[in-house]
């Protein structure tokens, strides 16, 4: 065992590996339970769900984690306009932890509280991440600016981890790593400057499990430098995604603004649908679909089970370790 076990609140996974939670309909119940199952935090991505379908891919999730040393969490945006009902039906169903980020509740750590059910916030400065433990955070997510999907800042991770990690010494939860971490290599590294944790979803999404087109896998494995940029997404936030002819429309300003809205957004910039581009992107569709990202995907080169993925992780770790 070359990695430390994880505790959030009363609860411990045996590996300190959270699979990040992809929207929409990346991170589902599959791609979860497989991670869990090998030790790890399997995340199902709640945004865009549907009451029904949160209780469903729980519930499959549950049925298929086999191993007690797992553990299984939902992640929602908090700029979901469904936030507060996603939250209170992921608690009627006992999930074991919330991850919430795209923006910052208080209320949400008063009602985990009374549920006892951890909340663990995602943040990208140091000043939140004080607040958040504060307010009862049970685990911060330190997202960098090397990461996919929507982010909070440029800094990155190895400058933030010590940054947050002096920020919220005082309450003693712990800090996990998220943008940039590929490798077992880089999972030490981190538990070296301070992290007691990472959070990987690049890795994961391209893995036998994750249930995305194949369109959508081979598009990252793909993907050189030059195809990974920046959009201004309609969250109203900065996001990482790769080029595309959608995303350079996105850049250039000559995105076809939508005719309706499902109102999914608590605010939106109405610039395109987020929902239907992550959903198009889901289902491999090249041309409407916006395809996020980690910085570092052009190190992968393959796609493998979540099994595989993980004995690699450790393979890498124990050779990283050898040189210490």
């Amino acid at each position: 065992m070359y990695f430390p076990p994880l505790r959030i609140g009363k609860l411990q996974a045996d590996k300190p590996i959270i699979q990040g939670g992809m929207a929409i309909r990346i991170s589902r119940a599959s791609l979860a339970s497989a991670v869990a199952n090998c030790g790890g935090v399997g995340v199902i991505a709640a945004s865009g769900l549907s009451k029904q379908e949160l209780r469903d891919q729980i519930q499959e999730a549950r049925d298929n984690i086999t191993n007690p040393g797992g553990l299984l969490a939902i992640n929602i945006m908090f700029a979901a306009t469904e936030f507060d009902m996603i939250v209170n039906t992921a608690i009627e169903e006992k999930i074991d932890f919330i991850i919430f980020g795209a923006g910052f509740s208080k209320d949400i750590f008063t009602l985990g509280k009374q549920a006892g059910v951890p909340i663990v916030p995602i943040v990208s400065s140091p000043k939140l991440a004080k607040i958040a433990a504060k307010l009862g955070a049970s685990a911060i997510i330190v997202e960098s600016g090397e990461a996919g999907g929507h982010l909070g800042t440029c800094k990155s991770i190895k400058q933030l981890i010590p940054e947050i990690k002096d920020a919220v010494n005082e309450y003693n939860i712990p800090i996990i790593a998220a943008g940039g971490v590929t490798s077992g290599s880089d999972i030490i590294d981190m538990l070296l400057i301070g992290a007691n944790g990472v959070q990987m979803a690049t890795r994961f999404l391209l893995s036998e499990e994750c249930d995305v087109h194949d369109n959508f896998k081979h598009l990252l494995l793909k993907a050189k430098e030059k195809d990974i940029v920046m959009i201004d997404s309609s969250v109203g936030m900065p996001a990482r995604a790769i080029l595309t002819d959608f995303s350079r429309k996105i850049i250039d300003g000559k995105i076809d603004r939508p005719k309706e809205c499902g109102k999914c957004l608590k605010h939106c910039t109405g610039t395109f649908c987020i929902i239907k581009a992550l959903e198009a992107a889901r289902k491999g569709d090249l041309e409407n679909g916006l395809f996020f990202a980690g910085q570092n995907v052009k190190k992968y080169n393959d796609i493998i089970s979540v099994k595989k993925i993980f004995e690699r992780l450790e393979q890498q770790a124990k050779s990283r370790l050898a040189l210490l």
